[in-house]
Order: structure tokens, then C-alpha cells, then sequence
């Protein structure tokens, strides 16, 4: 009898990406979620037996039962699992044993995992390599990737290292890629000292080390693992001044001696930088050097990162994860640099610790011209609410330019509605946040499709 495992709110993207992993290693999967999402629909097309509902009964003959940190202990699944001396995993440790064997190439970071180990994996693919990943969101353009876990065949993986809650600690990875270290899950490390502790133990448990030395924490953990004998390749900004194997500028990196082109397909210098620490974790792992650098052109993307959704009534609307003040911050500014013109933000923040800490920095990140900004309600999550804490604390910190606006929604919905009805022709509408905000770009899209439908009698009999 095939051994089961069994995944609670299994529709999420990190755990549909381990339980797409875990079923190829040939385990029978099964899963339970409250909601159904594009996730959760792409693991039942692909045969697996996911259900709406949590219900204890389903964890019975279990071999295992996979969590996430999200999951409370009250749930009704994971109670029993315990009653039962059921052994119970977290996400990281399921990943572990459906990569055993692999070589692996670990991303961390606060900003630009996805991205970035999706660039990995489509380097690797591009050099003829069929490399595995596990990726918290979808991975466009690899043919056979459900939601964001591929198997592959090539004995190397690819997997976003979450720092969130130190689960990226139970990796030893061939290369680890970090990319940025910020303030950030302090709810779970305690201090920024223990944050940094984290990431430089990360760096310790690797081969080697690919760093970007523009940020002057992983600066330090690079001179400190190169200290203790690490291999560390380093990248930076070319007009930084910083000495480092690999300078990046527009649209070219020079590297060992060599200026080798290197065009992105997203917006931005954060994707230019991520696109050379992919490629330098690609060479590493055995990918042709032209072939890699030459295949972010044709990069595809992921899901909820710069992801265009759709256009109605002469207006887009983008959809993007980004949940951090640089983040915010970082996608704005790669917006207007690509000649988005006019924007609506419907911005949704998530957890209320992190409202609580960056409220300023969001502020500030939201405070762009040209511009209308709608704020809806802190996404929980996994949080109780902070008393005080709420979107107006955001609001209090933004200085909004003239000809730019700020308002406060009650709801989800109510922020998709104000959203559509303050976008114009030729604008461009971002969903923004890593929460539910997500559902509300096609509920703008939905608003701004019946206006367009009602607009057309009128335009025809001015003909």
C-alpha cells in the first residue's frame, strides 16, 4: 500500500508546490482547504484528491500530516493528527524529504525569492537542464508545472528558502542565493540580530554563496562565510562603486573580464539583479553561460508578480505580491519607469505586525504622483488584530503630491469598487499585497467590463 500524505490548507502556493512534489515522488496525496483557489484547481486537474472542507475523519490511516505555520493547532485536522500520533510536518520538512538526493539551489531573501528562483529554473531549462523547483506561486512557461512545483529529472532543484519562520535552516543547498536582508517576520526571529543570525547560518549550511553585495547586510555575511571558507560570488549595481565578480548595468553584467548581454523581460533594476544572481547560480549548477544569460528575455514570469490580469474600458489592471515598504516601493517605481503613465493602487496590507512596524515606510512607498491610492483593511492571516493598528496608520504617514489621492476602504470589495471607478482611459490599476487583494483584480476587471458595455449604445449612435 502506497504510504499517504496529507495536507492541510493544501491550496496555498508554497504547499501546493511541496504537495505537487511530494505526489511525484510516488506518496498518494490528499489535502483539504476552506476555499478553492487556482492552486487547489490545479492539483485536482492533475488527479490528486483535494476536498473544500477541513474534516478530521480524512486524516485517519495518514502517514504523515504536512502544515504549514499558518495552520493553528485548533484545527480539527491537525487535533486529530495529534490524537493519533500521527508524525506532523511542516511545509520545509515535506520539501526535504521530496527533494532527497537533488542537488539544490536555495533562494533567500526578503524580496525576490519567486522571482528569482523562477528565473533559475528557466535559466537551467533554457541550457537544456530539467531542473525540479518548488516555488511559492505559479511558473509560466515550463511546460508541466502545476501551480509552483515541477518534479523534473535532472537530480537538481530549485526552491524558494523562506526565512519567515527559520524554516529555511533545514536546508543544505549546492548554491544559496541571497539577495537582500530587511527588517521583516520579527514576529518570529525577536530581533534583528536573530534575523541576521538566521540568514548567516543559511549561508554556513551551503557550498556556495551567490550575495549582493548592494545591500550591506548580506555584504557582511559574504565576508563572513568567505572568512570561514565558503566559495561566495558576489554581484552588485555597476555605478555602485563596489568591487564584486559580476557588475550589473542596464542591459549588460560584466563578468570575468567580459561583457556579456543580458536582457530582462520585467520591469525594473531589482529584476536586473535578480535575473545575475540567477545566472550565476545557473552556471554554477552545469547551465551554458550564453544559453542562461540569453533566456531572460524570454523570462515568462510568475504568478502575482507584475502579472497582467486583464484590460477593460481602455484600462489595465496588474496584480503583484508586493508586501514590504521596498517592495511597494521597488514595483512603483519599475511601473512609472515603464511608462505605465497614470496609476490606481488599490493596496491591501498583510499581517498586522508588519502594518504596525512599516506604517511610515508604507507611507512613503504609497506617496507617488500621478497617482490615486485605495487602502483597504489589514489582511490578518494568521494574526489576531493589534489594537490601533489598521490602515489609517499607513494613511497618517502618507504625503500624497498634488494631483495624487488617498482613501480609506472598509472592505475588500468596497476598495476593488472605488478602484474601478477612479480608473480612466489609459490608466493602469495594480492589486497590491500578498493577502485576499488578489481576488479583487477581477472584480475591477468585472466593474470595469460592465462600464465599457454600457458606454458602447452610446458610442454607436454617435456614428
Amino acid at each position: 500500500m502506497t504510504d499517504r500524505i496529507h495536507f492541510i490548507a493544501v491550496g496555498g502556493s508554497g504547499m501546493s508546490a511541496v504537495a505537487r512534489l511530494i505526489a511525484a515522488r510516488g506518496y498518494t496525496v490528499t489535502g483539504t482547504d476552506l476555499r478553492e483557489s487556482a492552486y487547489f484547481l490545479a492539483l485536482r486537474d492533475a488527479g490528486m484528491d483535494v476536498r473544500i472542507g477541513h474534516d478530521a475523519s480524512l486524516v485517519d490511516g495518514a502517514t504523515a500530516v504536512v502544515v504549514s505555520t499558518a495552520v493553528r493547532e485548533t484545527n480539527v485536522e491537525l487535533a486529530r493528527a495529534r490524537e493519533l500520533g500521527i508524525p506532523v510536518w511542516h511545509r520545509s520538512e515535506a520539501l526535504v524529504v521530496a527533494l532527497e538526493g537533488q542537488r539544490l539551489v536555495a533562494v533567500a531573501g526578503s524580496h525576490g525569492k519567486t522571482t528569482t528562483s523562477a528565473m533559475v529554473a528557466h535559466a537551467l531549462h533554457a541550457s537544456g537542464i530539467d531542473a525540479g523547483f518548488a516555488v511559492g506561486a505559479r511558473v509560466f512557461g515550463i511546460e508541466g508545472a502545476v501551480a509552483g512545483g515541477y518534479a523534473g529529472s535532472a537530480g537538481i532543484a530549485v526552491l524558494e528558502a523562506d526565512e519567515s519562520d527559520g524554516s529555511f535552516l533545514r536546508y543544505s543547498p549546492e548554491v544559496a542565493i541571497l539577495l537582500n536582508i530587511e527588517p521583516d517576520h520579527l514576529d518570529h526571529h525577536g530581533t534583528v540580530e536573530n534575523l541576521h543570525r538566521a540568514f548567516g547560518d543559511f549561508a554556513a549550511q551551503s557550498r556556495t554563496v551567490v550575495a549582493c553585495v548592494d545591500d550591506p547586510v548580506v555584504r557582511g555575511l559574504a565576508d563572513r562565510a568567505r572568512a570561514a571558507g565558503t566559495r561566495v560570488l558576489t554581484y552588485a549595481t555597476a555605478s555602485s562603486g563596489l568591487e564584486a565578480d559580476a557588475l550589473v548595468g542596464g542591459t549588460t553584467v560584466t563578468h570575468a573580464g567580459r561583457e556579456v548581454p543580458l536582457m530582462v523581460s520585467s520591469p525594473g533594476h531589482h529584476n536586473r539583479l535578480n535575473a545575475t544572481a540567477a545566472w550565476l547560480a545557473a552556471i554554477e549548477m552545469g547551465a551554458d553561460p550564453a544559453a542562461a544569460a540569453a533566456s531572460f528575455a524570454s523570462f515568462a514570469g510568475t504568478g502575482r508578480r507584475y502579472q497582467l490580469r486583464g484590460e477593460a474600458a481602455g484600462v489595465r489592471v496588474i496584480d503583484d505580491y508586493a508586501h514590504h515598504p521596498t517592495e511597494v516601493a521597488a514595483l512603483l517605481r519599475a511601473a512609472r519607469d515603464g511608462g505605465v503613465g497614470r496609476m490606481v493602487v488599490l493596496f491591501q496590507p498583510a499581517l498586522f505586525t508588519r502594518t504596525q512596524m512599516h506604517a511610515e515606510g508604507f507611507g512613503r512607498a504609497l506617496s507617488v504622483a500621478d497617482t490615486a491610492v485605495v487602502l483597504a483593511p489589514v489582511h490578518g492571516d494568521r494574526e489576531d488584530p493589534i489594537e490601533g493598528v489598521t490602515s489609517a496608520s499607513i494613511a497618517a504617514h502618507a504625503t500624497m503630491p498634488e494631483g495624487s489621492s488617498l482613501v480609506l476602504a472598509d472592505d475588500l470589495e468596497e476598495a476593488a469598487r472605488l478602484a474601478a471607478d477612479l480608473a480612466r482611459p489609459g490608466d493602469t490599476v495594480f492589486t497590491v499585497g500578498s493577502g485576499t487583494v488578489t481576488l479583487a483584480a477581477d472584480w475591477i476587471l468585472q466593474r470595469l467590463a460592465t462600464r465599457e458595455a454600457a458606454a458602447t449604445p452610446a458610442e454607436d449612435s454617435d456614428g
